[in-house]
């Protein structure tokens, strides 16, 4: 990977599942559960009846909260977010899950964090308005952050916001159409990225 074109972030952005955290929400017992087929969870809970989006919801914060508990951070997690405080560089979370989820993974597992941007603060991945809510609130210009993420929607997200980002491909073959800007196998090589700009 060439990094001779590439400066350091003054922010990173990351997505929680999968990305910081193993993923351990079943996607598609969640759906089976709901009743929405294949669709996306969050868009199809959105054009409920408020008497269905209450029910379904209740179901997402069951299966959100029980994976929450059972969270186990990816390898090399906490070596680069220690890395990254000592670099006094900028971070948070952008999650699709709840804020009360993201806040019992937090607290699990001893991270804190000056930014949070969940779904309970309105639009949420792959509309790029939750990233640049982050990018606000820690004072960067999305060119001058990372966002960092396993998924589709975050690719999509970070492209729209126009936004560095990065893909964690867990030794995948890309799945989707949208092209990030770099891809990772792992956190660990993430990091190794990081480390090399330092140079």
């Amino acid at each position: 990977m060439r990094v001779n074109d590439v400066t350091m972030p003054r922010a990173l952005i990351f997505d929680m599942d999968g990305t910081l955290t193993e993923p351990l929400l079943d996607f598609p017992h969640i759906k089976a559960d709901l009743g929405i087929g294949d669709r996306p969870i969050l868009e199809a809970i959105a054009e409920m009846s408020d008497a269905e989006r209450q029910r379904a919801d209740a179901i997402l914060h069951d299966h959100e909260d029980r994976a929450a508990r059972d969270s186990t951070l990816n390898a090399g997690c906490k070596e680069l977010l220690s890395w990254i405080e000592s670099r006094k560089i900028r971070w948070g979370i952008v999650t699709r899950n709840s804020a009360r989820c993201a806040k019992i993974v937090l607290a699990q597992h001893a991270i804190e964090l000056e930014t949070l941007v969940t779904r309970d603060d309105g639009l949420f991945k792959p509309h790029p308005a939750p990233l640049l809510l982050a990018c606000e609130r820690m004072d960067v210009l999305p060119n001058d952050a990372w966002m960092i993420g396993d998924g589709q929607y975050d690719v999509e997200a970070g492209l729209a916001a126009g936004i560095p980002t990065v893909w964690i491909s867990h030794g995948r073959d890309r799945f989707f159409d949208a092209m990030p800007w770099k891809t990772v196998r792992d956190l660990p090589e993430l990091h190794e990225l990081l480390r090399s700009l330092t140079v």
